[in-house]
């Protein structure tokens, strides 16, 4: 192998954050490849042992052998406890190593006779290389010691990034190597892969926000670089072969003429010294191909889209929403004077004199986000994408020429305001301290965020650049500001009330239905020059929640370096308050979170509803204050879980106080008006028409329908929030508040004073009676019966879902008593050990689909384990069986487990456990899971990884016999299965050996036994 030198090397150049303690150098290699060398002092906090287990033998050897937290989305009721690795606590905590590389090869270079070739090239390169030929080589090593790894086709650039145990850095950056050096790029694994790269795009086919990009595609001017189908299918990769294209030598092209050094740019992150990191790049990545960075075929000087359109495009999902989009220049080189983030600020904004604020007063719009999108065909290298994308009403959706009139006033205000220094100066302060301040994130997607600065700053401002307000330039925002005119502008409208006519199209890669309209001249002559602007728009007034005071309290208490762990400060009947100084980080950061118990709240099916009524209409009432404070980085988070009202204010602590008593008065003395009562349950209908318009939630939610005592139905909800009305709620609120029992965490830069003082905010404004434990609302799960072989059958909510999904959940056993913690080692290290094999044998193998996973499941901590697959080509009869298959075999695959391949895995997953939060949020958050819970182990995954220790193999067999395998007595199973549209619904009733099928869940659940509540 031919190790090089570098032609150059620069320390110290990379701008930082005063509190970073990492160590950067920036080289590049003679064939062109540029590298950001991190040395991560806290990756080995007492130093670098003398035998790191990066040995090449060592490791070939080997390969020879060879949180809690909740369960969320935006469809599915907040109703499981699921887990999420814990991490390791401040006293044995471990960081990972990572690496990224950036190649400046994405989907614009896609010949338009195979679309979809860089995405596909960008998965055949996991598929093995010269010197490590087995498709899972990679995946396997990282698996194996406590890594993972992740890879996406952007526009103009492909990232490829993993992280891994600490001691294994420079191995698994030989195998990543290969990547860029001699992948093989079989033929064979081509035509599986090909239905991966379909997987994924199945994935997304009924994706409204995927169907618009992909509009924007279709309908853009033939020949510009935005003309193509990114995601690329089996269909279009096919074709392409019809067509007599090779697509094997067309993906090698590509591959050997752009993956050169001088298109690479590689970050990696280590405890090692800047010095060995250096030498293992040198060693590692000189024998990548030399060759300057290749440029994309023409076309981007053409204009992207027809002027004066209007697309409506029929909508998947109940929305409405109003996009419009101006072109303009790149503005890369313009980073430092950021006067794209200027505009998007002021349109945008939320406080009063907003379009927001004075759109939502007249009823038709309930959001508004602007910006250039970090999306690469938004930010390319030749023009930026500045969008608005407004969420209309039902009404809002009648009036949608004058919404686009109120915009293109507001833009009349900027013009005639000339740009404010004072605005650009208050984003630049909020900004220097957000950098200053800035809080780690997990090692691979930083080493991702580093290798993509490198494409787009020089490498003085790989960190810096998105920070940096350096330059007041208001001719410059003059210059970007002209772009906003009427002729520049594309107008799209997402909506469910499609008006079908003669003149539908079909884009053809998603099918979406759209009619193309002319916007009549007449209102482009209005929009250009607005009569008047209505004096309820103007700029924003000063943001009173930019902090001023950054001093750290650690240091000012006594016995600061005992308290690792959250202690009850305060346990009175109304209020418990847990409170833990920060000593690990030391940034002026705080986060408070508070879970308020209401009043029958969740008692039956109407008082959830007006519940759910009143934290909406909160959260619209509190909006204008929440907005200020977070643009200034203090953020404020109001949701429902059950009868339990979570507020979280978290950020700069200096304002905190102020912004938790705002919010606080507002909520005691609030009372929801008509006009917004109607917007809000008309959202509330449409969240809920939307629910389960995904399969993967569909089955989620459906588990939790069975395991779940109290689960209030979609469909339920639905019918009876039609017939809610104004006093009903205002007749609730009282009771609800009447008695209340709040519990919170205040964690961070917060002395035991302030945190106290935090508790007295919620006394003075809610001085009321406490209320009782047995008031509180329990949740019940399903205890299954003995050797229960239940199944679910539904079809999916989407009538045009080709994806079918079966989920197979094993029920274990509650987490309780001194068994608890070995039960979830074992169970976490079963995980560790199948999760690859799953994935390589069901996805990479059989290629049934592109979600094939497997980890436990917490349910109001009541343990189990579940088995997924979706699939948009097979029905879950299949997938069951083949799901079935595996774990039959898993037995198998532990006996063919060699005690050295057993202890990577189990010292894998104990370097997992003990990795060390990356910022105050992480730490927050594991505490917060423990609180929740009411399980209060705040040194859970220590001490799970100390009972790992003493894990052997025979404990994972005993366990997979016990609990996974029939006939055992406590093989407990519950097969949920979504059939897609495409599958037979009559195979549903085919006979299943020993199968309960559930046909009536609410007879079904009257019949069950339910575990005594333990959260």
């Amino acid at each position: 192998m031919a190790v090089g030198g570098r032609t150059f090397t620069a320390d110290d150049i990379v701008e930082k954050s005063p509190n970073d303690k990492r160590l950067y150098r920036y080289i590049q290699l003679p064939n062109g490849l540029c590298a950001l060398l991190v040395h991560d002092p806290d990756i080995y906090p007492d130093g670098l042992p003398e035998h790191s287990g990066n040995s090449e033998d060592e490791e070939d050897e080997e390969a020879e052998d060879s949180e809690e937290g909740e369960e969320e989305s935006d469809e599915t009721d907040d109703e499981e406890e699921t887990e999420v690795r814990d991490k390791g606590s401040k006293c044995a905590s471990q960081k990972k190593a990572a690496a990224a590389m950036c190649v400046t090869t994405g989907s614009f270079s896609d010949p338009y006779d195979a679309q979809g070739l860089a995405h596909f090239l960008e998965h055949m390169l996991f598929m093995g290389s010269t010197d490590f030929p087995d498709e899972n080589e990679y995946d396997n090593y990282l698996s194996r010691h406590g890594g993972c790894s992740n890879a996406y086709t952007e526009a103009e650039h492909t990232c490829y990034h993993f992280e891994v145990k600490r001691d294994c850095l420079k191995e698994a950056l030989r195998r990543f190597s290969q990547f860029f050096v001699s992948p093989l790029v079989k033929a064979e694994a081509m035509e599986r892969e090909v239905l991966a790269v379909d997987s994924e795009f199945n994935q997304v086919l009924q994706n409204d926000s995927c169907r618009l990009q992909q509009l924007q595609c279709h309908t853009s001017n033939p020949g510009h670089p935005f003309n193509r189908f990114f995601w690329g299918n089996k269909k279009s990769l096919a074709d392409a072969v019809q067509k007599g294209v090779n697509l094997r030598e067309q993906i090698l092209r590509l591959y050997h003429d752009n993956y050169r050094g001088g298109s690479m740019k590689l970050a990696v992150i280590g405890g090692e010294s800047v010095d060995i990191l250096e030498s293992w790049v040198l060693e590692l990545f000189s024998d990548v191909k030399k060759g300057p960075l290749v440029n994309p075929d023409g076309g981007s000087e053409l204009p992207i889209w027809k002027v004066g359109k209007l697309y409506w495009l029929n909508a998947v999902k109940d929305v409405h929403i109003l996009d419009l989009s101006w072109t303009l220049p790149s503005l890369r080189k313009g980073y430092v004077k950021k006067a794209e983030d200027y505009l998007a600020h002021l349109l945008g904004h939320e406080g009063k004199g907003s379009l927001l604020f004075f759109l939502k007063a007249r009823g038709w719009v309930t959001s508004i986000s602007a910006g250039v999108g970090d999306e690469g065909m938004h930010r390319s290298s030749f023009a930026y994408i500045f969008g608005m994308s407004i969420h209309l009403t039902d009404f809002g959706l009648e009036k949608i020429f004058e919404i686009i009139g109120f915009v293109y006033q507001y833009l009349k205000l900027l013009h005639q305001n000339s740009p404010q220094e004072w605005i650009f100066k208050e984003l630049q302060d909020i900004a220097n301290v957000d950098f200053r301040y800035a809080e780690e994130q997990p090692q691979d997607d930083y080493a991702a965020e580093l290798a993509e600065g490198l494409l787009v700053y020089p490498p003085e401002h790989v960190i810096y650049g998105d920070y940096a307000y350096d330059v007041w330039d208001a001719e410059f925002i003059k210059y970007v500001l002209d772009f906003f005119r009427p002729e520049n502008m594309r107008v799209d409208v997402v909506s469910k009330s499609f008006q079908k006519s003669d003149d539908v199209q079909r884009e053809p890669w998603f099918g979406s239905e759209y009619v193309e309209k002319d916007i009549p001249s007449s209102l482009f002559e209005l929009w250009k020059d607005p009569t008047e602007i209505n004096a309820c728009l103007h700029l924003p007034a000063k943001n009173e929640f930019v902090p001023s005071d950054f001093s750290i309290r650690a240091g000012k208490a006594k016995c600061d370096w005992e308290n690792a762990r959250p202690r009850c400060i305060l346990d009175e009947p109304l209020i418990k308050i847990w409170y833990k100084l920060d000593n690990t980080f030391k940034l002026p950061r705080a986060n408070t979170y508070f879970r308020i118990t209401l009043k029958g709240g969740y008692s039956n099916l109407k008082n959830a509803l007006l519940t759910e009524l009143f934290i909406h209409l909160l959260k619209d009432e509190l909006n204008e204050i929440i907005y200020q404070a977070s643009v200034a980085k203090l953020e404020t988070s109001v949701s429902l879980y059950g009868d339990k009202l979570e507020l979280k204010v978290y950020g700069f602590n200096d304002k905190l106080p102020v912004l938790l008593s705002k919010v606080l008065v507002v909520t005691k003395s609030f009372s929801p008006r008509d006009d917004r009562f109607m917007v809000i349950k008309e959202d509330m209908v449409r969240t809920l028409k939307n629910t389960n318009m995904k399969p993967l939630n569909h089955s989620s939610y459906l588990r939790l329908q069975v395991l779940c005592q109290s689960f209030w139905d979609v469909e339920e909800k639905l019918f009876l929030l039609n017939d809610l009305t104004l006093s009903d709620l205002n007749f609730f609120i009282p009771e609800l508040l009447s008695q209340l029992y709040i519990e919170g965490l205040c964690h961070g830069n917060l002395l035991e004073e302030e945190a106290l003082n935090i508790s007295k905010i919620f006394r003075s404004n809610f001085s009321v009676q406490a209320l009782p434990f047995e008031m509180r609302h329990k949740e019940y799960v399903m205890c299954l019966p003995t050797a229960a072989d239940l199944v679910r059958d539904v079809r999916v909510k989407n009538k045009l879902e080709t994806n079918s999904v079966v989920e197979l959940y094993f029920q274990i056993e509650p987490e309780e008593g001194t068994a608890l913690i070995k039960l979830k080692a074992v169970i976490d290290l079963f995980d560790e050990l199948v999760e690859e094999p799953l994935f390589n044998q069901l996805r990479t193998k059989e290629q049934l689909g592109y979600v094939v996973d497997c980890s436990a499941r917490v349910t109001y901590r009541i343990t189990g384990f579940c088995f997924r697959v979706q699939s948009s080509d097979y029905d879950p009869v299949y997938l069951q069986g083949r799901i079935d298959n595996f774990i039959n075999g898993v037995e198998e695959l532990l006996d063919g487990l060699d005690d050295k391949s057993f202890e990577s895995y189990r010292s894998g997953l104990i370097a997992k456990l003990l990795e060390k939060d990356p910022s105050l949020a992480y730490e927050t958050n594991r505490f917060w899971g423990q609180i929740t819970d009411k399980r209060y182990m705040f040194d859970m995954s220590e001490k799970e990884a100390e009972v790992l220790r003493s894990i052997q193999k025979g404990d994972l067999i005993e366990w997979y016999h016990t609990y996974l395998r029939q006939p055992s007595p406590k093989c407990r199973r519950l097969c949920v299965r979504v059939w897609g549209c495409n599958t037979d619904w009559k195979d549903a009733d085919s006979p299943i050996a020993s199968a309960q099928v559930i046909k009536d869940v609410i007879s079904f659940k009257k019949s069950a036994k339910f575990y005594p509540s333990l959260c």
